[in-house]
């Protein structure tokens, strides 16, 4: 029998999916219907799993929030995506103080020892207060659910471009046959970029399950009943010890953290017993050539890359081979998947040209966004989708990331929407106008710096406007840089010519991304 690990504590696959099943019961109970999504405001513990599986057999969808937000953020979140459910550890309950639409029914999730203990919580705040419904006891009167949904529509993930409001991304349902059929093609491609080619494998969750990624992968090992490891939160030497004490093979992560282990002193690095690894996989962002290329010589050739969006799922991989053979390559399509690259007119261009990338994969279900079906039309051509990217194939099949048309911001592996985040700047008192974009960052990839115009006289600095924005958004959305300006740069439409700023903190590099 195998299990689910997270610090001290132990869950079975198996009762993972009896509490699931008794759950599903609950949110039949409390609404939940194949128009209602339940709402996960979840740091990485066992209940992401247990109640992202009950959402689909009450035949619901569950959407997974960042559990970084506040207010604003998860209002929108929750009414957009028409939850009447938010599954929430307890220490985030003051975040959402008065901001869920009326019929929203809270579970707080009492919050994990190793969960408090990473992030510095106090055990005070990780207890369910009086009058809110406890999750545990809730769950301990349930009976399971008799007759689960066979046609649940899956996750919700929200995705945005440059309008500044998320978009849910939700899947087009199948019939049952077809949807085996998909399931079993969308597997084969999993199994090849993620390296789970046997159930004999011992898998690290390393990054936030409210990431499409992350969650697709511990949910695809947890499906198999694969030995899993949660990491809380990602620290580098933890994540070496986790590595040797429970004899690890495959991980998934995102440069940042090749960066924080590359940093570690060399005794540190020595340290641990890495020999059990197989398959690390890393994407969410662009991984300097160089950065990989240490982690190879370090952990060997056991580092791979995928690309991919919410959108379209995984559609091509990189081994430790190619990716040193062709620097900064994101690699060649997975089975069933399909890229091709346009120019502004629709036609399709050669190798080694520039242009925007299209995908699509075999087996995976259309999409829509939700509430906005025209936006899912502008980003079509031939049946396949793109999402902003900017590259070329080379002759042999090899795909490169060139830039971004869109504006959205990659730090960490997080997105991040400017629009948003200058929709909440300027309502700062003495601030006429703002433009916010990324810059290169040499351990995140990118970081937020935000240029503003001040009113004439207004007396504000840079330490001003984070600690404004740090009370209005999610703590990673706040400008790293803040430059001021007598009068930010336009084009003739009135427009503010972003580009023109972008470009000096990125002369001289051999990405624009």
């Amino acid at each position: 029998m195998t299990s689910v690990y997270s610090g001290d504590r132990e869950r079975a696959h198996v009762a993972i999916m009896e509490n699931s099943m008794k759950a599903a019961t609950g949110f039949q109970a409390l609404g939940a219907t194949v128009d209602s999504g339940v709402g996960l405001m979840l740091r990485n513990d066992f209940v992401y799993y247990e109640a992202s599986k009950a959402a689909g057999h009450a035949g619901s969808y569950f959407v997974p929030i960042n559990w970084h937000f506040k207010g604003d953020e998860v209002t929108y979140l929750m009414e957009n995506s028409n939850s009447c459910i938010l599954v929430i550890h307890a220490d985030l309950l003051p975040q959402i103080d008065g901001a869920l639409p009326d019929g929203v029914t809270v579970l707080a999730v009492p919050t994990p020892p190793e969960v408090a203990a990473a992030y510095g919580i106090p055990d005070s705040a990780c207890e369910v207060p009086a009058g809110v419904l406890n999750w545990d006891d809730w769950l301990a009167e349930l009976v399971t659910l008799e007759t689960p949904a066979t046609d649940a529509p899956g996750a919700m993930f929200y995705t945005s471009g440059t309008t500044g409001k998320p978009k849910g991304v939700k899947r087009v349902k199948l019939d049952p046959e077809v949807a085996a059929q998909a399931m079993q093609s969308l597997m084969a491609a999993s199994m090849e970029a993620w390296g789970f080619n046997s159930m004999d494998i011992r898998i690290i969750v390393t990054g936030p399950m409210y990431h499409s990624a992350p969650n697709s992968y511990a949910n695809g090992a947890s499906n198999m009943a694969i030995y899993t490891v949660l990491q809380p939160k990602f620290d580098a030497e933890d994540f070496l010890r986790l590595v040797e004490k429970h004899q690890l093979t495959h991980a998934i992560m995102v440069p940042t953290m090749f960066v924080r282990l590359l940093a570690l002193p060399e005794d540190t690095k020595n340290k641990y017993d890495l020999s059990s690894l197989q398959f690390v996989t890393h994407g969410a962002a662009p991984c300097s050539p160089e950065v990989k290329r240490q982690m190879i010589e370090w952990f060997g050739p056991v580092i791979n890359e995928y690309y991919g969006g919410t959108e379209m799922g995984l559609v091509s991989a990189v081994n430790s081979e190619d990716a040193l053979a062709r620097p900064g390559t994101v690699g060649k399509a997975l089975t069933g998947a399909t890229i091709k690259i346009f120019d502004d007119d629709g036609v399709e261009l050669g190798p080694n040209e520039i242009g925007d990338i299209y995908v699509g994969m075999e087996g995976m279900p259309d999409f829509t966004y939700h509430g906005h079906d025209e936006k899912r039309a502008e980003i079509g051509h031939q049946g396949l989708v793109c999402i902003g990217d900017v590259g070329l194939l080379d002759d042999d099949g090899f795909l490169f990331l060139k830039d971004r048309k869109i504006e959205m911001v990659i730090s960490g592996g997080v997105n991040i929407y400017p629009a948003e985040i200058e929709a909440s700047l300027v309502t700062m008192p003495g601030i006429v106008d703002c433009a916010v974009f990324g810059i290169p960052d040499a351990e995140f990839g990118e970081s937020l710096c935000a240029h503003i115009e001040l009113e004439a006289g207004a007396d504000i600095g840079a330490d001003d406007v984070k600690a404004f924005m740090g009370a209005a958004v999610a703590g990673y959305k706040v400008p790293r840089t803040v430059e001021f300006t007598d009068a930010l740069p336009r084009e003739d439409t009135g427009k503010i010519w972003k580009k023109k700023l972008r470009a000096p903190y990125w002369e001289g590099m051999d990405r624009q991304i």
